[in-house]
């Protein structure tokens, strides 16, 4: 008797995760991205409603009996503020609502000038993760056809 000739069973295919890692890394570097810029992002808008607050507040300590030692009670929060309302040598100037006004223009017009800024580090942090993200993507594709 002859015997039959039976064909082995097809051998199963390897797996192969550089796909599977490739979209996890895509899925993950654009997360990131997005968890960056939500730190980032509200700064600015944060710091002028800080300052915004800070100013209201010199707006009662102009109209205290010591108009300069409430200032200077508010120290630090005035950061670059103060310089506009507390005179050098001490002591508060003459005109101190106008300044305060004239000083909410143009903390405003900083604060602008720092969320543009923001706006556009962050477009550059897209733009180097991406890259750097297609960069990844390529090695991992090009060992996946070297395995």
């Amino acid at each position: 008797m002859s015997e039959a000739i039976v064909a082995p069973p097809p051998a199963k295919p390897r797996t192969d995760y550089t796909w599977s890692g490739f979209l996890a890394a895509a899925f993950v570097t654009v997360g990131l991205m997005g968890l960056f810029a939500t730190f980032a992002a509200p700064l600015p808008l944060q710091r002028a409603i800080l300052r915004e607050a800070t100013l209201d507040a010199a707006q009662v300590a102009a109209h205290a009996p010591d108009p300069a030692a409430a200032l200077a009670a508010l120290g630090d929060r005035l950061d670059e503020s103060g310089d506009a309302l507390i005179r050098p040598g001490g002591g508060v100037w003459p005109d101190l609502d106008a300044r305060i006004a004239a000083e909410r223009i143009a903390m405003r017009a900083r604060m602008t000038t720092d969320g543009q800024a923001l706006a556009t580090r962050l477009r550059w942090l897209i733009c180097v993760v991406t890259l750097m993200g297609a960069a990844f993507g390529v090695a991992i594709l090009a060992a996946g056809r070297r395995g």
